[in-house]
């Protein structure tokens, strides 16, 4: 925590520097003051705008803005988690009535507490005119690149390119456009980092777990960037291929052996919306893969039902279902371990293992053997949750997801639609190769549910269940699912003739059903 207060202070001294004018002269003479010098000195003036912006990729404190900023958006759309709660009498974003109050987080988030401190780095090094500050700046756009891509997969179309002109910060990007800027950034950040693999300047405002090593740094990026160069794949392979090779060529190297969190300094915000409040709970198809296919990950993420008619069994409740009130099925398992302590999970060793297999499935050259990565992205995953028997796992070829049964009303309960295995099947057809891939790769992000649903988004993998009650009035089909959020009611009031721009961009009307630019239905290859 003192590490935290730390960060804070600094953070509070750039602000309270970059925005006093009125008696800039007297504190930057008074003697018992800290002066621009030194501020400088210590970097200070920069450093100190990092903090917000890890604080708020996930934001992670109050709990009820991480609730409305993921917790009920991707942690429910993905199969991870369901809600026992019947917010607003059960017409909420469960049910697919989009509720607007709560769907602005994301974006709000972003643009309170990210991209305004981005802007703040860059005018910063560019005032002070010294070219070892460029570090900073590449840093910063990694972390903006973290925090962007996620909400453009929320929206589609963001402000991104044309943020750092006043004159032209409301404008947006096609999702598109901001997807090649991403690249951009990236690149960019990944061979100018080269030259300050030895700086150490960095060290004291990094609350990764990367420790202020420009070299990691490097490797997150260039694995950041094989992710959304997997993203791209449907719509634009040659994209995805040329974005994709370039990491797996980079000199960068990638995340193979280390996870990417930050170290906050407060507790995981589900320990409260899951413990305290017993607003979450296990989602049904977390029941049905995990129980199925006998995972002990299990036990890390969830608890037991403490009802004692379920005799300490793992229970999902499936998301969409008529609730009346929410001690129908708060006593069905709730978030387990893996969020204790005080960290955030960006991205997972685990889950390059797994995009290194699907690109090697595709053909991408240097990705490797697809088995190989597989399986080594299943082991990954075991050994960050301390969880034995990997290797009787990984030759398991019978066992497949089970059925859903509700514990509590027959209506819901549902056969799952696959019979995806757990041991690699090399010679499957190229799609049952990465509904394997992905399915393993949607256990092992957890509890990262934004990422999930954009990958069930992107492959149609896992398979999630269809909601039981669709109060969307149409905009939304049941059966495709929800596929995008709408433009929030502040831009829309604040901003119209650049929303009506944004929405000019989308596939087709500004509501949840709409598919996002990468987002293409049909067959993976």
């Amino acid at each position: 925590m003192n590490k935290l207060l730390k960060y804070l202070l600094a953070t509070i001294l750039a602000v309270s520097f970059i925005n006093c004018t009125d008696n800039f002269e007297d504190i930057n003479t008074d003697p018992n003051g800290i002066s621009n010098q030194s501020l400088t000195q210590m970097n200070n003036h920069i450093g100190g705008s990092f903090t917000p912006m890890f604080l708020n990729v996930f934001n992670v404190t109050p709990a009820w803005n991480y609730q409305l900023q993921q917790g009920l958006l991707g942690d429910v759309y993905s199969g991870y988690m369901t809600p026992p709660t019947p917010f607003a009498g059960n017409v909420n974003n469960m049910t697919y009535a989009l509720v607007d109050g709560w769907n602005g987080f994301p974006w709000s988030d972003a643009y309170g507490s990210v991209m305004p401190f981005v802007l703040d780095i860059k005018n910063a090094v560019e005032l002070g005119n010294d070219p070892s500050g460029d570090k900073f700046v590449f840093l910063a756009n990694i972390i903006k690149v973290s925090a962007m891509h996620r909400v453009s997969d929320i929206y589609g179309p963001i402000r991104y390119t044309k943020f750092d002109d006043f004159t032209t910060t409301g404008e947006y990007d096609s999702q598109e456009t901001a997807y090649n800027a991403f690249f951009n950034d990236l690149g960019a950040a990944i061979d100018g980092l080269k030259s300050f693999e030895n700086d150490s300047q960095f060290v004291p405002f990094d609350m990764s777990s990367l420790g202020g090593d420009i070299a990691m740094w490097r490797k997150y990026a260039n694995s950041l960037r094989l992710r959304l160069a997997m993203r791209v794949v449907n719509v634009s392979p040659t994209l995805a291929k040329t974005q994709g090779e370039k990491s797996l060529s980079s000199d960068a190297g990638l995340l193979e052996t280390q996870d990417m969190y930050i170290n906050t300094g407060f507790a995981h915000p589900i320990t409260v919306i899951s413990g305290s409040w017993g607003d979450v709970r296990m989602g049904a198809e977390m029941e049905s893969i995990l129980e199925g296919f006998g995972d002990g990950r299990e036990e890390k993420y969830f608890n037991p039902a403490s009802d004692p008619a379920l005799n300490g069994a793992f229970k999902g409740i499936r998301m969409g279902i008529e609730i009346e009130a929410k001690g129908q099925y708060v006593n069905h398992s709730s978030i387990g371990s893996v969020i204790d302590g005080e960290t955030m999970q960006w991205m997972t060793a685990a889950e390059v293992h797994f995009l290194r297999a699907e690109a090697a499935l595709r053909g991408w050259s240097g990705a490797g053997n697809v088995k190989a990565h597989y399986e080594a992205g299943i082991r990954t995953s075991f050994s960050q949750h301390s969880v034995s028997g990997v290797d009787a796992y990984l030759l398991d070829n019978t066992s497949t997801p089970k059925d859903f049964v509700d514990a509590l009303n027959p209506i819901n309960n549902i056969a799952y639609p696959g019979d995806v295995k757990i041991a690699y099947n090399t010679t499957g057809t190229n799609e049952e190769q990465l509904e394997q891939i992905i399915t393993q790769k949607w256990i092992a992000m957890f509890p990262d549910g934004q990422e999930a649903w954009s990958e069930f988004r992107r492959t149609g993998y896992p398979r999630i269940y269809p909601v039981m009650i669709n109060n969307s009035g149409g905009t939304i089909d049941t059966n495709i699912q929800i596929r995008r959020i709408n433009f929030v009611s502040n831009e829309i009031n604040t901003n119209s003739t650049n929303v009506s721009t944004a929405i000019s961009y989308l596939n087709g009307p500004d509501n949840g059903g709409t598919r996002l630019w990468w987002d293409i239905p049909g067959s993976n290859f």
